[in-house]
């Protein structure tokens, strides 16, 4: 098999030119860890897998879980292992797709992250970002991200932050028809109007405390100007422009320990060097210059 089989996604289009995720295939929940047994492969440019880094901090299972970093520059190979920061430390692989071919020989779909590997198994446990994120707050100390009483107001926030916002700036991105980007665009900016206003009312999407739908936005809202603004033409408002998500995405950014996993350098040279099929000549912008995350956020 060719490593070009693996790149399925730049990206899945379907013949009405609206974009299709692929769902994630690896989908094992496991109840418990012990320290050493697992380890999340991770992207610092990759929202999905950025969730998953945050959540491991939050929960205090940075010596628990271990973590390898791959490079944010994506080929027909997919991701990569290139040099010291970005290291396979478990098996020296080269390719992300020796983990997934090391769990089923057959795979041939496309390599995502995250991706959470059993060492004792040798094998992934699942590569799910929303099932990840719950495993890893089951498994850590502190303050419950998901809380029972507030389950249903999470999913709800989720189901709407997920198909417009988290998915939506990539439907608008990567959509080749102008039907289907002008259907995201206008989902994408309904959402944020309604998030906003959410804003305007409760401290955080779910009520007062923090919760995963929090951190769901989050790795979108830390992206959008920088990237999808530009780069996926979501160019109806910047992130800035609103009362109540920036001052929000801002206090997210501040919770200690966060700003750490935010690597703006890789989140751009990822987005604007991998898409060669939307940036061709893969110049990097150097903006925005406007965005101070330190700012303070005056909210509460």
């Amino acid at each position: 098999m060719s490593a070009k089989a693996f790149d399925l996604g730049r990206e899945s289009r379907g013949d009405d030119g609206r974009f299709q995720r692929q769902d994630s295939v690896f989908r094992d929940i496991v109840a418990s860890t012990t320290p050493g047994r697992h380890h999340l492969y991770l992207s610092y440019a990759c929202p999905w897998a950025h969730r998953a880094l945050i959540v491991r901090h939050l929960k205090g299972l940075d010596d628990v879980v271990g973590v390898s970093f791959v490079n944010p520059y994506r080929d027909e190979r997919g991701w990569m292992f290139t040099d010291a920061e970005h290291h396979d430390d478990l098996h020296g692989w080269t390719l992300l797709s020796e983990a997934y071919l090391a769990t089923d020989p057959a795979f041939a779909g496309r390599v995502s992250v995250p991706v959470l590997w059993d060492r004792e198994e040798g094998r992934i446990v699942n590569n799910e970002s929303g099932d990840i994120v719950k495993m890893l707050n089951r498994w850590g100390s502190g303050p419950d991200l998901e809380p029972a009483e507030l389950q249903d107001e999470i999913d709800a926030v989720n189901a709407l932050v997920y198909e417009n916002v988290n998915n939506g700036v990539y439907r608008a991105g990567f959509a080749s028809s102008q039907e289907a980007y002008e259907e995201a665009f206008t989902g994408l900016f309904d959402a944020l109007a309604r998030l906003d206003d959410r804003l305007g009312r409760q401290r955080y999407l779910a009520g007062d405390v923090t919760t995963l739908a929090d951190w769901r936005l989050f790795t979108t809202l830390v992206r959008f100007d920088a990237v999808y603004h530009t780069h996926f033409k979501c160019n109806g408002h910047r992130l800035i422009e609103y009362p109540n998500l920036w001052p929000y995405a801002r206090e997210l950014y501040q919770v200690p320990g966060v700003a750490q996993t935010v690597r703006f350098d890789e989140i751009k040279r990822h987005y604007y060097t991998t898409h060669d099929m939307i940036n061709p000549t893969r110049i990097i912008p150097a903006g925005p210059l406007d965005m101070d995350w330190e700012e303070p956020h005056g909210r509460g």
